[in-house]
């Protein structure tokens, strides 16, 4: 038995569909007129917590088995609950996967949410839906082209907009690693720039080096696919990080810089020429000498000890690089876990899920969560984990799941979230949610309310056009209960 939230999650979009059917222009100034006002009607007093000062966003690229997770259905037939058995955790009545053994002690920790739709089957769609936090895809938009300047502008890159004037010289307000989001043949996913906002506000990128270049891998290390199954090659290694500067534009920077060995040679000159640079080349000055940023980014010299309970492999070291960040003051983090749609498990569903990925995850989140915790910075930190959209219900031929919109689980934590909290449900299958529905725009409105954005905040595209930052609503009931 869950527990779940008796709080309805109110709708605050009127329904894509119904205006598309109608036709008429008037309709959709009405559809528009409500949303504005569903988007910025007040809280109630007192119904949240304390701000949280940052959001790790931990994306699991690909999509997650909801199933094989944190919704699994143990009393459905066999060929839709699958191979892994539920366990008990420290919170009565909910059960998650067998393979998520430390997660499972930690459930006081977090809050799930089963009930969540991106609306598409297709990784494209479905990440530019999560990832912008809104189902609408933009008119004369080609998937085909990404980075694309008709795209929505992602969560980050709307998060460093609206936080502009909190900027600093020696950080970021949000950054991504360890690299982008790409599909199989290594083209990048859409809804992870800047768009139609303008690529001056696009995210720091951060692209973490590997020493082995072998293949896609379902794994956080990396693996070699032989067209029926991953066979591991050699463990990732993280090379000194290469930043992707956005100041003045993606195209101005375009010559990435390596930090480490960059420092080592050039730290004394670089402090001494600094006024000679413009804004922006300052502005990359100031990262590449202040210490605590430097400190973020060589996690690989970290104490071992650290190292080794978070994992040496990409998942593990992602979130540590992740987690220093934040202790350094980046407002907004996001950890792509896994490249090239990782969790995209058409093939040997349970098989990768049990070797090459929940034990890696189970072990750096819970991790990350312990020392956050210690820390006092979990109350400061709202972390949020989910892929693009959920897996079918029914396992496949190969024994996989293929790709499924309309229902996924996302876990929440931190930031003043009541652990131990199941918000919605999905059907008897995990097919669709039957309560308390969240959609991107409710996901990236609670983002933005984690962080102080104004409900009644805009931002402006390229062409001095105005646009809501919040669409939706955020959802409440993480923090209400």
């Amino acid at each position: 038995m869950d527990h779940r939230s008796d709080l309805p999650l109110r709708r605050s979009r009127v329904d894509r569909r119904t205006v598309l059917k109608t036709g008429v222009v008037g309709l959709q100034a009405g559809a528009a007129g409500l949303v504005a006002e569903a988007a910025t009607r007040p809280l109630v007093a007192g119904d949240l917590p304390r701000k949280p000062r940052s959001v790790l966003f931990v994306f699991l690229t690909g999509g997650l088995s909801h199933h094989d997770s944190f919704d699994m259905k143990p009393d459905a037939p066999l060929e839709i609950r699958g191979e892994f058995e539920p366990i008990s955790t420290r919170t009565p009545g909910l059960q998650i996967c067998e393979h998520l053994p430390r997660l499972a002690a930690r459930s006081d920790q977090y809050a799930l949410i089963r009930s969540m739709a991106t609306a598409s089957n297709g990784h494209e769609p479905a990440c530019h839906m999560l990832l912008t936090g809104r189902l609408d895809l933009p008119p004369d938009f080609s998937l085909e082209r990404v980075p694309n300047p008709q795209e929505w502008p992602s969560i980050p890159a709307v998060i460093t907009y609206a936080l502009r004037d909190q900027r600093s010289a020696a950080l970021p307000i949000a950054a991504v690693l360890p690299q982008p989001s790409v599909n199989e043949v290594g083209k990048v996913r859409p809804g992870q720039y800047a768009g139609r906002l303008g690529e001056e506000h696009d995210a720091w990128h951060i692209d973490i080096a590997s020493k082995c270049s072998l293949g896609n891998g379902a794994c956080p290390d990396c693996f070699r696919f032989d067209g029926s199954a991953f066979e591991h090659a050699s463990p990732t290694i993280f090379e000194t990080p290469m930043l992707a500067l956005p100041a003045g534009g993606q195209q101005r920077f375009d010559r990435r810089i390596d930090l480490l060995q960059f420092l080592q040679s050039q730290q004394r000159s670089l402090e001494q020429v600094a006024e000679r640079f413009d804004r922006d080349r300052q502005q990359a000055i100031s990262v590449l000498t202040d210490a605590k940023t430097i400190s973020a980014f060589d996690v690989e010299n970290e104490d071992p000890r650290t190292v080794e309970r978070y994992g040496r492999n990409k998942f593990g070291l992602s979130l540590l690089m992740g987690k220093r960040l934040i202790e350094a003051g980046v407002k907004f983090v996001q950890v792509n876990l896994g490249k090239n749609s990782s969790w995209d498990t058409h093939n040997r569903n349970f098989v990768n899920l049990k070797e090459n990925l929940l034990p890696y995850l189970d072990q750096s989140l819970s991790t990350l969560l312990d020392d956050l915790g210690a820390s006092g910075l979990l109350e400061e930190t709202l972390v949020v984990v989910t892929g693009e959209f959920g897996r079918t219900p029914k396992i496949n031929k190969d024994a996989g799941r293929d790709h499924w919109g309309p229902c996924n689980t996302m876990l929440f934590a931190g930031g003043g979230v009541r652990g131990g909290l199941v918000i919605g449900a999905s059907d008897r299958i995990g097919a669709y949610p039957i309560s308390d529905k969240v959609e991107p725009e409710n996901f990236s409105a609670t983002l933005y309310q984690a962080l102080g954005l104004p409900r009644d905040a805009e931002w402006a595209d390229v062409d001095g056009r105005p646009h809501r930052i919040y669409r939706g609503r955020p959802i409440d009931a993480l923090y209400t209960g």
